[in-house]
């Protein structure tokens, strides 16, 4: 029997995944660990906090399922995109990660387009200045930091310090790398350009690699630790977004799905280069070679509901433990009796500013219509209909752009609610599925090591083999009109708050 790893690095902790050549996971450990966010709008983490739980989660996992190591063909990784991770020359951690929902850099958007332009920036990177992004990230380093920035001898992404750390190697992928605003994403390399206009030595940059293909194999030191086999494969691997596109099988064209993780993504696949010349969703190189997916971004989808959770819901969180079950599952029930618009009280899901499609990182998030009569459970509704609501605006976006779409599949956290996905049934207008692996990004570079190893031949090929979906939820034709009162309303707010959102960060 051989056997494939992922690892799945996120925001609240890290998932390992081990699977058979059928693609059926075996076993899988997750280990969480604390987001730092020293002032407000900022966001980061410690990479070794990664690091450890790459270990304990691979180490685990192979122990849980029997595995022997001399059997496990590869690993993949995958990762939340855009965190700055800098190494100086004998490859220690200078920092900690500036990570993707951090909304420090406005002023080093400013300065990014100011020095390409606004049209050469999209034209090379096929996204606007953004401040999750991490080239200005690294510009804010230089420009607050600069005896850390003089120190720095190597810039990694989150993912990539973990293939680093179990290989020696610094590697990235096309998918991640197309999110650090410095890859000429329709040529898949690095722009020597773009790098030039910002002062960026092109030496601290990793090698840029296609997802399936071997960037390095475990050193022994990591197999040690692990408990792998020295030289075992480490593939490429994908961002998060594009790792979850494989682990669903969206790697064809009209194949689209909706992740409600901590940030939302409506993500499709595309065999053709489409850009939206106004930046509201990113264009990426895809997982699959000499494609893109283009994805529509929320910053805090199951953040909102995590934040409501963590600060509202102690009694459903020892309730839900005295039962053996998730908080969530008891949240969802309540928030099941509360009725589509929940007594006309509406959220908006801007706690670390937003993304698509508003590119603004001073909004945050509002409670619209709040009143005596509305319980928690009325708020606890309205955080998943808002969040909803923001995943339509990605939509509509992508419809705007003639990005057609035959299935919708639903992932993340989010998409293991039932409730959850019949709202986004009935607010997109459209069946939801899911796929029968609750793996996600884990099971997708597992994929990816499978094929970047010889277990398939291609991505697409490897997904036929082992996707299965299951029967979809769909659009309930009067819900969907009540929803689209209130989706218009919402549409309304953000309009109406725009200066008042900057006049706030101003004070």
């Amino acid at each position: 029997m051989a056997y494939l790893i992922g690892v799945d690095l996120g925001t609240s902790g890290t998932k390992t995944v081990i699977f058979d050549e059928a693609g059926t996971p075996l076993a899988s450990k997750t280990v969480e660990y604390p987001l730092y966010q020293p002032q407000n709008g900022w966001a980061e983490q410690d990479p070794l906090d990664w690091w450890n739980a790459s270990v304990e989660g691979m180490k685990s996992v192979i122990a849980q399922s029997g595995a022997k190591k001399e059997d496990i063909k590869g690993i993949g990784i995958s990762g939340q995109m855009h965190g700055l991770v800098m190494l100086d020359k004998d490859g220690k951690v200078l920092r900690r990660s500036i990570i993707w929902c951090d909304q420090r850099t406005a002023k080093e958007c400013e300065e990014i387009t100011s020095k390409v332009g606004a049209k050469k920036l999209i034209d090379i990177t096929a996204n606007p200045a953004l401040t999750g992004f991490t080239a200005s990230k690294i510009l804010w380093v230089r420009n607050n930091e600069p005896e850390t920035y003089a120190k720095c001898a190597h810039i990694l992404l989150p993912k990539d310090y973990v293939r680093y750390m179990l290989t020696g190697e610094f590697a990235t992928e096309v998918s991640d790398a197309s999110g650090m605003q410095l890859l000429d994403v329709p040529r898949r390399q690095w722009s020597d350009e773009l790098l030039g206009k910002l002062g960026i030595d092109k030496a601290l940059l990793a090698k840029v690699y296609e997802s399936p293909e071997v960037t390095g194999k475990v050193t022994a030191k990591a197999a040690d630790l692990c408990g792998l086999k020295e030289g075992t494969p480490v593939v490429g691997g994908a961002g998060d977004n594009a790792a979850a596109a494989v682990g669903t099988g969206t790697v064809v064209d009209g194949r689209a799905f909706t992740t409600i993780g901590t940030s939302g993504v409506v993500f499709a696949h595309t065999s053709k280069l489409s850009i939206d010349p106004a930046g509201r969703v990113h264009t990426f190189c895809c997982a699959v070679p000499g494609a893109w997916h283009v994805m529509g971004v929320t910053q805090a989808a199951g953040l909102s509901l995590k934040w409501f959770r963590d600060n509202f819901c102690n009694a459903e969180i020892q309730t839900a433990a005295g039962m053996g079950k998730d908080p969530y599952f008891l949240m969802d029930k309540e928030a099941d009796r509360i009725p589509i618009g929940c007594d006309k009280l509406l959220y908006m899901p801007y706690l670390m500013g937003e993304r698509t499609p508003h590119l603004d990182p001073d909004c945050r998030g509002v409670f619209f219509g709040l009143s005596a009569m509305h319980t928690k459970a009325h708020l606890l509704r309205a955080v998943m209909e808002g969040v909803t609501y923001s995943q339509r605006d990605s939509m509509e976006v992508l419809r705007g752009m003639g990005v057609k779409t035959d299935t919708m599949l639903a992932c993340g956290g989010g998409g293991s609610s039932p409730l959850w996905r019949q709202m986004l049934a009935d607010v997109y207008g459209c069946p939801v599925t899911t796929v029968a692996s609750k793996e996600g990004p884990a099971l997708g570079v597992a994929i990816l090591a499978g094929v970047g190893t010889g277990v398939w031949s291609s991505v697409p090929q490897a997904c036929d083999a082992v996707i299965k979906t299951n029967p979809p939820q769909n659009p309930i034709a009067e819900n969907s009109r009540e929803y689209e009162k209130f989706y218009k309303l919402y549409t309304q707010i953000y309009p109406a708050l725009k200066a008042s959102y900057k006049a706030l960060a101003s004070l």
